[in-house]
Parts: C-alpha cells; structure tokens; sequence
C-alpha cells in the first residue's frame, strides 16, 4: 500500500466522521429538550423514553442488514442509501404534529444513521493496519460527539431563541450535504485491497457467513458488556441526565446543557485517552472492564447518596461522560475476533447489540421513573433517579462477570499474525 493511500484513507475516514455529528446530534437531543417535549406533546416520561429509544429500535434494526449489504456492496453506496432513510426520518420529525409521527420519524433516523459507525470500522478496517483500528476508531467517535456538544447548551440557547423545530431543519440541511460528499469521496478500499476483487458471495454464503460470526465462541463473552455498557452510559448522557439535574438539583435547561456540555468534552477527551491505550499497554479487554468498573461505581454512589451536593452529581456525570470512551475498547476487542471477508457482518452484529441494548434500557427507564408518583409541581422524586441508577449497577455487575470469561486480543498478537500472512 503506497504512502497516498493512508492521505486518502484519512480523507474519507474524515468524511465519514464529520457526517457523524448528525447522528450523535439526534440521538441526544432528547436529553435537553425532553422536558420541552413532554410539555408541548402532553406525554409521560414512559413515552418520552419510547420516542428517545425509538432511534435505537430502528439503529439495531437495521444492522445486521446492512452488515451484509457492507460485505456485497461495500460502505459507499450502503451508507449514501441509508442517509437518504435518515433524510426522510429527518423531514418528518422536523414537520411531524403529533407524537405518533415523531415516534416514526425517530424510527427512520435511527435506521438510516445506523451505518455511519460501521461503516466507518469497515473503513478503518480496509485502509489501516489492524494497530491503528483503536485509535482511528476513537477519533471518528470524538468528532461524532461535536453533535452531543451541540445537543447540550447550543440547543439549549437555540430552544430559547428559535424553537426545536427550526433548528433542526438546519441540521437536515447539513446531513444533505454531507450524504451527497459520502458518495463523491469515499471509495470502499485501496485499489490493491483483496475486497475489490472478492467474489460476490451468494445469498445462501452471506447466511453461512453470518452463522459463522454467530458461532464464534467469543461472542456472547463479548456481547453481554457491549449490550449493557453504553446503554447504560447514553441514557445518563443522552435521556436523563438532563432532567435529573433540573427536578433533583433545581438547574435551569441552560444550567444542566451546561454540565452535559462538560461531560461531552469529557467524553471526547476519553477518547483521545482511551483510543491508544490498547497499543501502549497491549491489552483490550482489561481496559474495557477497568473503565465499566469504574462506571458502575460512579453510577452506585448516586444510587447510594440520599440528596447529594450539586457538585457531586455534575462531577459524577461528568466522570460517566469521560469514561464512557471505554465502550470503543468493547468495540475494538470485538472486532478482533472476526477475519476481514466478515467484517462487515462481525461489526453489524457487535453495533446491534450496542443499540438494542440503549433502546431497550431507555424505553424501560422510562417505565421505571414512571413508577413514582411525581411531585406537586410535576417533577420525579429523587428516589426515583436513585433507583434507575441502582438498577443500572446491577446490570454493568452482570454483564463484566459474563465479559470476564472472554479471551483478550491484544495488538500485538494481531500484528505477527498479518506479518506471518504478508510472509
């Protein structure tokens, strides 16, 4: 591979990052102006999540699809026909009048973006030794994570000023442009890459490939802390956080954007950090545990503290937001148990469970603070974030005893085995 192609590959590595922001964008939003929402449309906060989670049904939905649809077509044309869905999902939560027809529209954003992540790993993937896979990885997350920062105290001021709608008719405009710049700059691999001369699998080879990522041993061991890791972060960072700051600790939405802010910029730092850690200390899987560990801490002293200081609860989400990074690791660890012809299909189904996993704990979030009564002005009870929080510990404990039965694959193992193929 000729010095030109890694300039090219971070070209389009770059594009794909920067149409990112849209998705990370939506997929937040909801943690700001969830209140706004439930006013304006009437609604619970069981529905609430169900509309917040409803992204994520239809991200999951369409992943294991679109892994083959990577493994035949290749991540241009499979991410540029998917915006497109994203783009319809889009316009009609933009101009939806009821609730109904957001839930729809979150459907359709959710599958269409749904891509974007693979899409890029399969990138990385084709384009980058298997060494630089972490680090790439973190970066395309890390310029993804400037939507959540616009989800924060940006769409806060924008709310005040404009109105949600308006605002994300401007987002729209720019997930057009970027779909239209995925299809005239990425190319699927470099021109000597073995994918460009594969043979087109038929449908019955595509299933066996996708029983073979099935079967691998690995899997469960790996999928049982990437269904629950993020899920668990995101609807701190990405449904209730938000409104935990305003009904418990008294914050206005500008207040709270402002801590959820902080917490996106910890995020993107945890990247930075996180990103090259597998490299330096050769190990993926023990980075992983250590920082859903310390996840599960933080989340078990909110859970454990009867009325904190304020200070304590925006350091603590703050702290979630920082090492929710290690969900990359997660990723990363996966990846490596999967041979290059099932990239696609081993990465669909790892992201599927990531997804599912924030639908399915968001939608039950909400019917777990709907079981307390609210107060008089209309707000949830503290004892209630205490017990979502309470309940989100119990399932990182499970779910890092599962992931501790995996077998680590460490960078270097990785390199002698491409080495010893190149001899």
């Amino acid at each position: 591979m000729s010095s030109a192609f890694p300039r090219q590959g971070l070209v389009i590595v770059a594009v794909m990052a920067i149409t990112y922001v849209a998705s990370h964008f939506f997929r937040a939003s909801n943690v700001t102006i969830g209140l706004d929402l439930m006013r304006d449309l009437q609604i619970g906060p069981g529905a609430l999540g169900a509309l917040t989670g409803a992204f994520f049904f239809g991200f999951s939905a369409m992943q294991i699809p679109c892994g083959f649809f990577f493994d035949r077509y290749g991540p241009r044309l499979t991410v540029t026909a998917m915006l497109l869905v994203a783009l319809s999902g889009t316009t009609l939560f933009v101009l939806a009048p009821d609730w109904p027809l957001l839930l729809t529209g979150r459907v359709l954003m959710g599958a269409g973006f749904g891509v974007m992540l693979i899409g890029s790993m399969v990138l990385i993937s084709r384009w980058f030794p298997p060494d630089r896979f972490s680090t790439l990885a973190s970066l395309v997350l890390s310029i993804g994570l400037i939507g959540n920062l616009l989800a924060t105290t940006p769409l806060a001021w924008a709310t005040e000023q404009v109105g949600w709608r308006p605002l994300f008719g401007m987002v729209l405009g720019f997930t057009a442009v970027a779909t239209l710049a995925v299809w005239l700059i990425v190319r699927d691999a470099p021109p000597d890459h073995p994918f460009l001369a594969r043979k087109t699998e038929s449908a019955g080879e595509m299933m066996r490939g996708l029983g073979e990522v099935l079967r691998n041993p690995q899997l469960l061991f790996i999928l049982a802390l990437n269904f629950c890791n993020y899920a668990c972060t995101f609807t701190v960072q990405g449904l209730w956080g938000g409104p935990f700051l305003r009904e418990a600790h008294g914050l206005s939405r500008i207040e709270s954007g402002n801590v959820l802010l902080a917490a996106v910029v910890a995020y993107q730092v945890g990247m930075l950090v996180f990103g090259p850690l597998d490299r330096k200390l050769d190990t993926r899987k023990w980075i992983a545990f250590f920082g859903t560990s310390m996840i599960a801490s933080i989340l078990a002293v909110l859970a454990l503290w009867d009325a904190p200081p304020l200070w304590v609860a925006a350091g603590a989400i703050i702290a979630i937001g920082f090492l929710s990074a290690s969900s990359t690791m997660i990723m990363t660890h996966g990846r490596g148990i999967f041979p290059d012809r099932l990239i696609g299909r081993g990465m669909a189904t790892m992201n599927t469970s990531v997804m599912l996993g924030v639908a399915c704990m968001q939608s039950l979030s909400g019917f777990i603070l709907g079981l307390f009564t609210p107060l008089t002005d209309g707000a949830r009870p503290e004892i209630a974030y205490r017990t979502l929080f309470g309940f989100m510990v119990v399932v990182l404990i499970v779910a890092l005893a599962v992931y501790s039965r995996s077998r680590d694959v460490k960078p270097s193992d990785e390199l002698k085995a491409k080495f010893r193929t190149l001899a």
